[in-house]
């Protein structure tokens, strides 16, 4: 797959085939990923990759604690700002809004938004899920490169023809996944990731968020 290709045909899918992701596939996608370029090479990632036994013990856990115990538990660091301005309330909204209504979820129907955000902590059905952290000992930068070895993770993905969708929903539960996995003292957990085969009949993976104009985002001069 052409890298061009790969880039445009990724996005975020939120339903997957019950099919398994062979251990050398998801094994060759991380070896790739490795590539991504860090800050004087330092590579702040680690990754958990479970799937089957392990994946359903840190699903459940996690869901659980979601369903029964939200307002215990907090990521370790700030991903949303806690004052929204424009342009970028607007397009959280028309995100938000474009993905329920994929669903036929209405506005007003709160149980049916809550279930579907539950279903972040399951994967989305994915076979495999990642859980991507990084040393807390560093600092601001080296979270622009962990964003490019996510980035990285999901494009060599969809030159495997598989499909991702990454999950910042996994960081408030830091705690629980820490008694599933042996995530050290020294990383923050800093999203999931979850990894499989996209089921093409599900309604909210034919939804694909909007983009900005190049005039809308790039200033171009001397050309």
């Amino acid at each position: 797959m052409h890298v061009d290709e790969a880039i445009t045909s990724r996005k975020s899918v939120r339903r997957f085939l019950p099919k398994p992701v062979e251990l050398p596939v998801l094994e060759h996608i991380l070896r790739v990923a490795a590539r991504a370029p860090s800050g004087n090479n330092v590579q702040p990632w680690k990754v958990y990759a479970v799937a089957g036994e392990a994946r359903e013990r840190l699903c459940q856990a996690i869901y659980h604690a979601a369903q029964h115990e939200p307002d215990r538990h907090h990521p370790e660091y700030a991903y949303y700002p806690t004052t929204w301005v424009e342009p970028y309330l607007e397009r959280r909204r028309r995100c938000g809004l474009g993905l329920y209504a994929s669903l036929g979820i209405g506005r007003d129907d709160k149980r049916a938004r809550e279930q579907q955000m539950l279903r972040n902590y399951l994967f989305f059905d994915a076979p495999v899920g990642l859980l991507v952290t990084m040393d807390r000992r560093l600092n601001t930068g080296s979270f622009m490169d962990l964003g490019m070895f996510i980035q990285s993770i999901m494009l060599a993905a969809r030159g495997q023809g598989l499909h991702t969708c990454a999950q910042a929903a996994f960081a408030w539960y830091h705690k629980i996944a820490r008694e599933q996995l042996p995530i050290s003292e020294h990383e923050i957990l800093t999203c999931g990731i979850a990894l499989g085969y996209e089921d093409p009949s599900a309604p909210e993976n034919a939804f694909i968020t909007e983009r900005a104009s190049l005039e809308e985002f790039a200033s171009l001069y001397g050309f």
